[in-house]
């Protein structure tokens, strides 16, 4: 599963109506830069769960393993989360102000993770395997217990 990709249209779909200009290859490099990636370039999803568990959001991100309701996430908390001058470079390299970006990533980040997680697991999304599921375990500690 390319979650870089799926991240890239999630991201589109959230910012088409604000700049026509967007293309899949700008959106991938912009991602590319914020998020956290793994060795062959696609998104880790185990870095951005750790990343929200540092960052003070993790039973917010167990929300969006869940299948139940997903707990939003504001757009102040994803400039904190990533650090305004990382929002800021986003922003400008898709050609759009800071809150349209941070917006976009605020509702993006919550429907890839929902999306890639089935009763609250990662592993079949991302292939399986015991270091995803330490990833995962890891990331959200207790939440998992």
């Amino acid at each position: 599963m390319d979650l870089m990709k799926i991240a890239t249209q999630l991201l589109i779909n959230q910012l088409g109506g604000s700049n026509s200009n967007l293309s899949e290859s700008i959106v991938t490099a912009a991602l590319s830069k914020l998020m956290p990636t793994n060795s062959s370039g696609d998104l880790d999803l185990g870095s951005l769960l750790g990343q929200l568990n540092g960052g003070g959001l993790a039973s917010m991100a167990a929300s969006w393993l869940g299948d139940g309701d997903n707990s939003s996430v504001s757009s102040s908390q994803i400039t904190d989360l990533f650090g305004q001058s990382k929002v800021q470079g986003f922003a400008q390299d898709l050609g759009v102000d800071e809150n349209t970006a941070s917006n976009g990533l605020s509702n993006m980040i919550p429907d890839l993770i929902d999306g890639s997680s089935k009763g609250g697991s990662l592993l079949d999304s991302i292939g399986g395997g015991d270091m995803m599921g330490s990833l995962a375990k890891g990331a959200l500690g207790s939440l998992f217990k």
